[in-house]
This record gives structure tokens, C-alpha cells and sequence, in this order.
């Protein structure tokens, strides 16, 4: 089966959510699906489910906690880095036949790595891949290589009436 490229972006709520909604779909099927974390280094409820799946779903994170807080510093760097060029590797080993490379997007806005690493990695692809690159602020030329690209657009949301991630449904 051929393996194309997703993009969810936008300012918008859900590219996570539904990354890990198409993990479930694949895991359903039978496929294997490796779950890269980026910016992130916490726990989450949804990373507390797919733990019942690990035997189809594994999850790495490649952030340290608070990150999104405070601005990166070299540790954030070098443990996002290192885990671009772990998951290449995995990628490229054909244990999985999914991978996601949740908050990517975010990664390159803060230089956690380059849009010309990402798209190395996109190069590395091997043809039966189905990737998935979630965040904001997608850089056009991700976008350009892309098969699929999904943009969440906010159009109303709760957090800008004072309302904080809520455990189970933001977080």
C-alpha cells in the first residue's frame, strides 16, 4: 500500500486529537503506528489510553515538561533533535507502517530543528510510510510536500472566556 504525507496545522483545536484518532483507525487494522511527541515532555489522557494499545501504538516524547511556558533552551534542542533522528531511523526500519510526528510543526517555529530537517525526513520516507505531521504554523514548503493538508481554524473558543484545559477533553 502506498504510504502518503498528512498535515494538520491551523490555529484551531484538534490536530492531535485527530492524528491519534487516524492511530486508532490504523491500529484497528492491524498496522503498526510509532507516535512521536515533540515540545511535549507530560502527561496527557491521551497518551494515557494508547497505553492500552501499546502492543500496536507506541508513544515517545522528544519534549521536556513546561517547554511550551518558557522559550527553548539547548536541552529542548538537543532532545528534540535527537528525537527526529531516532524516529528516522524507526521510520525507515519498516516495524511501522504509521508514523506521527506530533507538534513537528511547532518544533520548526521555535528552531527546535529546521523545516530543511523535516523535510530530510520527509525525503527519508520509505514508499509504504503513512506520515503524519501535526501543529501550527505548517512552513509552506511542508505544505507543498504534503499529500494531504488540513487546516483547524478556531472560530470560537471557551479558553478565550477564561475556561482552562479541562482533564479528558483538552488535556
Amino acid at each position: 500500500m502506498k504510504g502518503y504525507i498528512h498535515v494538520y496545522t491551523g490555529n484551531g483545536k484538534g490536530k492531535t486529537t485527530a492524528a491519534f484518532g487516524l492511530a486508532m483507525r490504523a491500529a484497528g487494522a492491524g498496522l503498526k503506528v510509532y507516535i512521536a511527541q515533540f515540545a511535549k515532555g507530560m502527561q496527557y489522557s491521551e497518551t494515557n489510553a494508547l497505553a492500552r494499545l501499546q502492543d500496536s501504538i507506541t508513544v515517545k516524547q522528544y519534549g521536556r515538561k513546561g517547554f511550551i511556558k518558557r522559550d527553548p533552551d539547548e536541552k529542548d534542542i538537543q532532545a528534540a533533535q535527537k528525537g527526529l533522528k531516532e524516529v528516522k531511523e524507526i521510520m525507515c526500519s519498516g516495524d511501522y507502517q504509521v508514523i506521527i510526528l506530533d507538534e513537528a510543526n511547532i518544533a520548526t517555529s521555535y528552531n527546535l530543528f529546521s523545516v530543511d530537517e523535516l523535510l530530510d525526513f520527509i525525503e527519508a520516507k520509505p514508499e509504504g510510510i503513512e506520515l503524519i505531521i501535526t501543529g501550527r504554523y505548517a512552513d509552506p514548503r511542508i505544505i507543498e510536500k504534503a499529500d494531504l493538508v488540513t487546516e483547524m481554524k478556531e472560530i470560537k473558543h471557551y479558553y478565550h472566556k477564561g475556561v482552562k484545559a479541562r482533564k479528558g477533553i483538552e488535556r
